[in-house]
């Protein structure tokens, strides 16, 4: 399903003023202006490791072989839109289970694991990846953190535009109540860069069924600004 960039840009102007606006000293002002984007996330990152647990290493790693070659198979038809695939090499360690009684001695289990990473780019595709590696009982964790947009250097722009065009109204306002004029910038400082915070986001665990929504996020970037009145 294709996604396309949802650009709303909010600027806080009106009552905030009051309380980031202040005169330093005759001639100049210092404020905050603020602004943000939405937009809809178009790209995950995803990992799923298949784990096997034997008596015997090689067993377990013959298991682990399998479920891998099962998953290729399953994803066959959409590894061309997976990007950043990377399938890490097999991981093999002895685990020791506690004895039920003083009189045994501890049992030493094989464990063999491997796993698959990759960017998801086509959203479509999420649900299908969920339910294979859930026929394959291979263990993973969907967030909202692996969520992102393909053109967040294009977002963080957006938002920084929108927060200095706050910071000029602000100082605009401050100087027309105060007969004067909003002249040049004497120093702009971006506070963070910009960060995004998801709005509503469906997450996933093993065996946790589909995900039904991806939710908005909003990218915030705020600055602080001292102008020259004149």
């Amino acid at each position: 399903m294709p996604r396309t960039l949802i650009g709303t840009v909010r600027a806080s102007l009106g009552a905030a003023i009051l309380s980031v606006a202040s005169l330093s000293h005759a001639g100049e002002v210092s404020l905050t202006g603020e602004g943000s984007v939405q937009y809809t996330p178009d790209r995950a990152r995803l990992q799923f490791t298949a784990t096997s647990e034997d008596t015997s290493a090689e067993r377990a790693s013959r298991q682990v072989n399998d479920k891998m070659v099962a998953w290729n198979q399953a994803i066959a038809d959409y590894r061309a839109q997976l990007d950043d695939y990377s399938d890490a090499r097999l991981a093999l360690y002895t685990r020791t289970l506690p004895a039920s009684d003083r009189s045994e001695e501890p049992q030493q289990r094989a464990v063999a694991s491997q796993s698959v990473s990759f960017v998801v780019t086509e959203l479509s595709l999420l649900n299908p990846l969920l339910a294979a590696a859930q026929n394959l009982g291979m263990e993973y964790h969907l967030g909202g953190q692996q969520f992102f947009h393909s053109d967040e250097a294009d977002l963080k722009r957006q938002a920084l535009a929108a927060a200095i065009a706050d910071a000029k109204a602000q100082c605009q306002f401050i100087a027309q109540e105060l007969a004067q004029q909003c002249g040049e910038v004497k120093t702009l400082n971006v506070n963070g860069g910009g960060r995004p915070i998801p709005m509503m986001m469906a997450e996933a665990r093993n065996g946790g069924g589909a995900v039904s929504e991806i939710g908005p996020r909003e990218l915030q970037v705020s600055v602080s600004a001292t102008f020259e009145l004149e």
